[in-house]
């Protein structure tokens, strides 16, 4: 599936996460390490059903605006959901565009006689990335660290920070600790493969079990999302069957019938990748021995396309017995394969 069609999914399946206002709070708590977190009014939260997205970024922004209270004080929650593979430098720019743009709102919905008076103040901006992809976040961190020159005009230049929620950067003993559904959220949607999803899973079985009936929908509802893009036509029907059918109270039957799944759509993409691995060596090897010879070729292609989808299996969490079974490849072949995939990590 293209990437983009992927982004697009994790956009929907964040999205309708994040907009449930009690996930947004836990967000917050779980992984905003201040003071004014604890200052959040629940009561008081109110999700901002409107778009701030520009011109220039409406084919890759979604975002989630919430308005609360802290201490009796007005505050504006902008959150960018950043779900794409590379890091985009203008950033702290982009976020700037927002929070002006909110602003405007702000000033252009207000009478103006309340606007002019000489009390009157915007509310305070926090401006959230939540960033998914597998490169490290190298991006300025604060606005400044954009201006040439700051350093020299000091107080006089415009300047914020970011709050950065980096998927892939907190570790899984952490997120497992926290034992809550947007850390169980980001503890799958980190970049793992089928075996190390299946593992999780069945990790947070009893996380699962203590989510409320709403908080388990959500899940539910995210793991749809974020699995039925990566899969086949047929199974996406089964993942919905089991999806469907579960309950609070049925989440180790829906764990391991989901890992019975994630079996077999590895399984079938292993015989696909076999197949097709398999014709590209024969093609390469008849290639060859138009120059070379028939029959040399051949068996220097077959041995290639067999190398070749080894590998392959083994990148996506295939055992080294199971890979020489299929292949036919000496085990100590398999294994000097697998060591180095481990090193080129």
């Amino acid at each position: 599936m293209p990437e983009g069609r992927i982004n697009k999914e994790h956009d929907l399946g964040y999205k309708h996460l994040l907009t449930h206002k009690k996930t947004f709070i836990q967000l917050l708590r779980s992984f905003v390490k201040e003071d004014w977190v604890k200052e959040i009014d629940e009561s008081q939260v109110m999700l901002i059903n409107k778009s701030y997205v520009l011109q220039d970024f409406k084919e890759k922004e979604s975002d989630i605006v919430y308005r609360l209270k802290i201490k009796d004080r007005n505050v504006i929650f902008y959150c960018l959901l950043e779900l794409q593979s590379s890091v985009d430098y203008q950033m702290p720019l982009r976020l700037l565009f927002y929070m002006i743009e909110i602003w405007r709102d702000i000033l252009k919905n207000t009478e103006h006689h309340e606007a002019e008076r000489k009390g009157f103040k915007l509310p305070c901006i926090v401006p959230i990335v939540l960033y998914n992809g597998v490169n490290n976040w190298t991006v300025c961190r604060s606005f400044r660290e954009m201006l040439d020159g700051s350093e020299i005009f000091s107080n006089h230049v415009l300047d914020f920070n970011y709050i950065l929620f980096d998927v892939n950067r907190y570790e899984e003993e952490e997120l497992l600790g926290l034992a809550n559904l947007i850390s169980g959220v980001f503890l799958l949607d980190q970049k793992i493969d089928s075996e190390q999803l299946k593992d999780r899973l069945v990790k947070m079985i009893e996380i699962l079990g203590d989510l409320s009936e709403e908080e388990f929908g959500l899940f539910k509802g995210w793991l749809k999302w974020i699995l039925k893009p990566r899969i086949s036509e047929e199974l996406r029907f089964k993942i919905d069957d089991i999806l469907e059918k579960s309950r609070p109270t049925e989440v180790e039957n829906m764990v391991y019938n989901l890992a019975n799944t994630i079996d077999e759509m590895t399984q079938k993409a292993m015989e696909k990748g076999i197949e097709e691995g398999i014709q590209k060596g024969i093609q390469k090897g008849i290639e060859e021995g138009i120059q070379k010879g028939i029959e040399e070729g051949l068996q220097k292609g077959i041995k290639e396309g067999v190398l070749k989808v080894a590998k392959s299996a083994l990148e996506k969490g295939a055992g080294i017995d199971f890979v020489a079974s299929i292949t036919e490849l000496d085990i100590e072949i398999v294994k000097k394969l697998k060591e180095e995939i481990e090193r080129t990590k």
